[in-house]
């Protein structure tokens, strides 16, 4: 099975590789990233997606002078078709879950390292203090019951789905506190990066990619860290 850790970092590598230069990835492109990632399309079907649609564009590209793939988006149809095979090939086995081994590269010293860290942050913010508060208390308990679990195997699986909750209903909370004109920006920036892919995407993943490119430029905005172990520092 390949490294949970490495669904982000995969894809972007494998983005540069077939374009030929190291283009680095965008918000939007992150943003349709943890689309896939949350609707639990398997990496490798995501790289067989990438892999298809520059194939075709190489074939058109053969034919005439078309323009430069300059975003993931421009994968995005290929990537659901890839899924769709995927889970048509896989009907009636069992999905892939996470491996709580210490070569999966999530060691506990790490996550619990991560939990503390990110809670620092949120526990002195600047704007929802008391839903970022709940937050940063929360992280600390997670990371003490790691601490309690010390030499025995814990469920990351469990933990990851715990962090997506805390940052969904903490988001929920921030986009209730922020002001009205911030937002309306985000999601007219939004809409303008969406705009040369949408003939690419559906109508339920382009609302998806909007959300979740606004969660990130919001959360940006006031600096606060995301909670998924994809964030989780590599050192």
């Amino acid at each position: 099975m390949r490294n949970y850790f490495n669904y982000f970092t995969e894809i972007e590598e494998r983005f540069q590789k077939r374009r030929g230069s190291l283009l680095l990835l965008s918000t939007l492109d992150w943003a349709l990233i943890e689309t896939w990632r949350e609707a639990g399309i398997p990496l490798d079907s995501v790289l067989r997606g990438i892999d298809a649609a520059f194939d075709k564009y190489e074939t058109r590209q053969a034919r005439g002078r078309v323009r430069r793939i300059n975003g993931l988006a421009w994968c995005a149809q290929a990537v659901m078709e890839a899924a769709e095979e995927s889970r048509e090939a896989a009907a009636g086995t069992n999905s892939e879950t996470f491996a709580a081994e210490a070569e999966s590269g999530f060691e506990r010293e790490r996550v619990i390292a991560h939990l503390e860290s990110v809670a620092d942050v949120y526990q002195a913010p600047h704007i929802t203090p008391e839903a970022a508060q709940s937050t940063a208390t929360r992280l600390r308990e997670l990371a003490s019951v790691l601490h309690a679990e010390d030499g025995t195997k814990f469920d990351m699986e469990s933990l990851e789905r715990t962090l997506i909750v805390l940052e969904e209903k903490f988001f929920a909370a921030l986009m209730a506190a922020a002001p009205e004109e911030l937002l309306v920006g985000l999601k007219e920036q939004a809409s303008r990066e969406l705009a040369p892919y949408r003939s690419r995407m559906g109508a339920v993943q382009l609302r998806q990619v909007e959300r979740q490119f606004t969660q990130k430029q919001l959360l940006a905005h006031y600096n606060f860290p995301r909670l998924s172990l994809f964030y989780m520092s590599q050192q």
